[in-house]
């Protein structure tokens, strides 16, 4: 099989997206909120109530709200990249996950290649190396080209 060349928009935008992974997580979780609780009041107002002048629709309202969580563009295509990140961060080596925590996921100060390869004992060609496969990886589980 031959193996795609793949694009430098498409690189940068999953490389992107392992370093907002986090962010994409809880953007999950805001929308799913809003799908699952449309008629919460507003914190900032307890007079306002979100979805009040929305129209209620007969039939059963829990499969409305399983079909909207199933159907929602946004939400769906956000949690086909969270899942595709996951099922690479797991199925790679040790040292794989250790590179993805300092690159991306480091809360702290951002690392250079060389501060990365140093922590990892390894060469910062490697270190870019081991980033490119888990970039093509991620590609791979996602279908892009």
């Amino acid at each position: 099989m031959q193996e795609l060349k793949i694009t430098k928009p498409t690189f940068k935008k999953v490389e992107a997206e392992w370093f907002n992974y986090n962010k994409t997580l809880n953007e999950i979780k805001l929308l799913e909120d809003a799908i699952l609780y449309p008629f919460e009041e507003d914190p900032d107002d307890p007079t306002i109530v979100k979805g009040a002048n929305s129209v209620q629709m007969p039939g059963n309202p829990t499969e409305r709200v399983a079909t909207r969580l199933s159907t929602h563009k946004q939400l769906s295509y956000l949690r086909e990249i969270t899942s595709a990140i996951e099922t690479v961060y797991n199925e790679s080596p040790d040292e794989y996950k250790k590179l993805v925590q300092l690159r991306y996921w480091n809360k702290g100060t951002k690392l250079t290649w060389d501060g990365i390869a140093l922590k990892l004992n390894i060469s910062e060609r490697q270190a870019r190396r081991w980033r490119n496969e888990i970039v093509q990886a991620t590609i791979e589980v996602l279908g892009w080209r």
